[in-house]
């Protein structure tokens, strides 16, 4: 009969490199706003799907694609102001 073992010290050996490290969790909490607006864009996407087309939904997706294009928008602004702010003119 084989006996069942645990690997926890095989498994948690590396734990602390499995964790998000700091310029990591900065870099999604920069993306969150994007990352928001792509879900809501999605939702409206996938609520448009159940029924026949309507112009509620067009007016639900075109506004959801405009806020993933503002957010797009100043992300880019936003990482291109961090990537020249200390750099020489």
């Amino acid at each position: 009969m084989d006996h069942i073992v645990t690997v926890q010290e095989a498994v948690t050996a590396f734990a602390d490199f499995m964790e998000p490290t700091l310029a990591e969790l900065d870099a999604i909490e920069l993306e969150s706003p994007l990352i928001l607006a792509e879900v809501d864009l999605l939702d409206a996407q996938i609520k448009a799907m159940d029924h026949p087309e309507n112009e509620v939904d067009t007016r639900r997706i075109r506004r959801a694609r405009n806020r993933v294009l503002a957010a797009r928008r100043d992300l880019a602004n936003r990482t291109a102001d961090a990537s020249t702010a200390g750099g020489a003119a």
